[in-house]
């Protein structure tokens, strides 16, 4: 008989279930989108309790569909959006307030004041996160000082915070365990990175009860199991990591040096330090990484950008240049270059390592010979640029220079983007067969942890990409990039 793991992978618009068996091959998979609201410019919220039931119902439905039965599920895995803030009643599970999602920039202004506040730097040295709305604190805070009776709620020991994998844990095991992973705590702005605990001074600063926030794990190792009165069965849940986190894992990045790109909503660049937690002098975020074992932290360098599969969705549903993402990559290729035409995609701010929460996206050097196509490779461009950025900051935190990057994600799927992407960082692009690396990440945090699957670091087959371009062609490229960004920055100063 088979043995299966189920890794439950809740994104930033869908929830995922997925099967992979004894060899980590992906067997079935079910995937649902759920609706995220934008009440007011820059807010971003969605309905924890639809989010709770779409990933209830593909969990279920791949489960039903492949196997028919729980009998051959040994374990769970979970990965999940980041930072994204939910708050509910300890009692009942009912929410107090709409999750405010990472992207969310409804507390940028308190940020930006708390920036210019010597707490800036001991926030930076304690969680090894720069003070911003994209972090977990200020949305706790928010929803503390705005819903109704919260904060004596709180203080009072009637409510509780978690990131989506607290809540879906919480669900799942029906309110009998609260715990978040080191990865998803080290997010919130809260936790001693190098103690792996909750921060008293920072709580206290805040104004955060204690009692509000859940128990901090490993994210290998069981922490609880499922409830038979919500999905049949009592499974150990015995992986969580974050999504860039478990994509990191999955790609096999388990050694000090090694770094992988994910392109999805966001570009997220992470370098594995081993069990060092540098501080950054170039404005990237030090985080915790899944470790091989529960006993062991482990730590990786992060640069994100905020807008790359995004920016594609813009093209096709604000500008209607595309009628599907896919086309991006023919389109792209029907011209040379981008005539001139380059692209900043701050929709919402640029993040490492410029962290600018007011630039604004735009697009320069158009003239009446520019073309969609022009556009859309302009639009592909900027993603790798944007990388670009984040590499050589990352090289310089770390002292080590990249030879290859392992890349994931739906856009990795794009050749001209990756191709452009070796040309412009000069170094080979490596892309697995299996590009959805985060959710296996999480079902090799599982399967690990019950010790059903053996060596990590092992990588599959790849497509690789080898730079094409002289280092002067090189040079001049990323000169340009670097006069077009910092004049974007300029423009709000």
């Amino acid at each position: 008989m088979t043995d299966y793991i189920l890794a439950l992978d809740e994104g930033t618009s869908s929830a995922r279930a997925v099967l992979f068996d004894q060899d980590v091959n992906e067997v079935a998979s079910v995937q649902e989108a759920f609706s995220t609201t934008f009440p007011s410019p820059g807010w971003v919220e969605q309905d924890p309790l639809e989010v709770w039931r779409t990933q209830l119902d593909v969990l279920q439905k791949v489960v039903d569909t492949k196997l028919g039965s729980w009998n051959q599920v040994r374990a769970i895995g979970i990965t999940n959006q980041r930072e994204t803030t939910l708050i509910w009643d300890r009692k009942t599970g009912e929410p107090i307030a709409p999750a405010i999602v990472w992207q969310c920039r409804r507390t940028a202004g308190w940020c930006e004041q708390l920036k210019r506040s010597p707490m800036a730097d001991t926030i930076q040295s304690t969680t090894g996160l720069v003070v911003d709305a994209y972090f977990s604190a200020s949305k706790i805070c928010w929803i503390l000082e705005q819903v109704p009776d919260a904060r004596q709620r709180a203080e009072a020991g009637e409510l509780l915070f978690g990131t989506i994998d607290t809540w879906l844990i919480y669900c799942l095991t029906a309110g009998k365990t609260c715990v978040i992973d080191r990865t998803n705590a080290s997010r919130t702005m809260l936790m001693d990175l190098r103690a792996g605990e909750w921060s008293q001074p920072l709580l206290d600063h805040f104004g955060i009860p204690n009692d509000l926030l859940p128990e901090i794990v490993p994210s290998i190792g069981t922490c609880g199991y499922t409830s038979g009165d919500i999905v049949g069965a009592e499974i150990p849940i015995s992986g969580i990591a974050g999504d860039q986190q478990a994509a990191l894992f999955g790609q096999g990045c388990t050694q000090a040096g090694e770094a992988k790109n994910t392109y999805g909503t966001g570009c997220f660049l992470l370098m594995h330090t081993g069990q060092e937690a540098p501080a950054s002098k170039n404005q990237l975020l030090t985080t915790a990484a899944a470790s091989l074992s529960p006993s062991e932290s482990a730590y990786a360098l992060e640069g994100s950008v905020f807008d790359a599969g995004t920016t594609m969705q813009w093209l096709r549903d604000g500008l209607k240049v595309l009628d599907d993402v896919t086309e991006s990559e023919a389109i792209a290729c029907l011209v040379e270059d981008t005539n001139g035409v380059w692209m900043v995609p701050a929709f919402t701010g640029l993040g490492a390592p410029h962290w600018e929460p007011n630039v604004r996206g735009s697009i320069v050097g158009l003239t009446r010979g520019t073309t969609r196509a022009h556009i859309v490779r302009a639009a592909l461009e900027s993603i790798a640029l944007q990388t670009c950025d984040l590499v050589k900051a990352m090289e310089a935190d770390s002292g080590t220079q990249l030879t290859e990057l392992r890349v994931d994600g739906g856009a990795a799927l794009n050749d001209f983007l990756m191709q452009f992407q070796a040309d412009s960082l000069g170094i080979q692009i490596n892309r697995p067969s299996y590009v959805e690396t985060t959710v296996k990440g999480a079902a090799l945090l599982a399967g690990t942890a019950i010790e059903l699957y053996g060596d990590v670091s092992q990588t599959e087959d790849q497509t690789i990409f080898e730079p094409q371009w002289s280092q002067d062609e090189r040079d001049s490229y990323l000169a340009e990039w670097r006069r077009i960004i910092n004049h974007a920055v300029a423009s709000v100063h």
